[in-house]
């Protein structure tokens, strides 16, 4: 069987100009992907004390690395969301289209994996809830809970950079 270029993978019409989305548009993120992303972290993060408990016989303590981390990049992401945004909207300045699309598409990943990341360890800090006699319940709650709300930030940060890099029709 030959392959023909002007049909789609599927086999099925021409490809091209038909296309819904002319010109490689790039759909904002919905509310309902973070949302549904953050729930599957959700329920991994709450599967992860019985499983890692069934497995290894304990379950793994929360340090404050990880809130460190997700906080440092949830800055560095809204620094960056606001130097595009200054650039993009009030300066009136190009972005060259590589970068343009290189800070889009890190927006799009760590908002998604910033969900991912506050689902999970809100999670993993709702399955302690209620033991207050196992060791560090406590501390494995706070760590993660703190360590969700600097993922919850990344998420703002994220989409407030793929907020500032959209562009009306009319801009050059």
């Amino acid at each position: 069987m030959s392959h023909d270029p002007d049909l789609l993978p599927d086999g099925t019409g021409p490809a091209g100009p038909e296309d819904p989305e002319p010109g490689g548009r790039v759909r904002p993120t919905t509310a309902g992907t973070v949302v549904g992303t953050a729930v599957v972290g959700l329920v991994l993060g709450w599967l992860l004390r019985p499983v890692s408990v069934w497995v290894n016989g304990s379950a793994p303590t929360v340090g404050w690395l990880p809130a460190l981390t997700l906080t440092f990049v949830a800055l560095a992401i809204g620094a960056v969301a606001w130097s595009t945004y200054r650039l993009l909207h009030r300066r009136r300045d190009l972005l060259e289209p590589h970068r343009a699309v290189n800070r889009l598409v890190m927006a799009k990943t760590c908002a998604l994996v910033g969900a991912l990341f506050a689902g999970g360890y809100f999670g993993y800090a709702l399955s302690w809830v209620g033991l207050t006699d196992a060791a560090l319940a406590r501390q494995r709650v706070v760590h993660s809970v703190v360590a969700a709300v600097a993922a919850v930030l990344l998420v703002v940060g994220s989409l407030l950079l793929e907020r500032a890099c959209r562009v009306h029709r009319d801009d050059r």
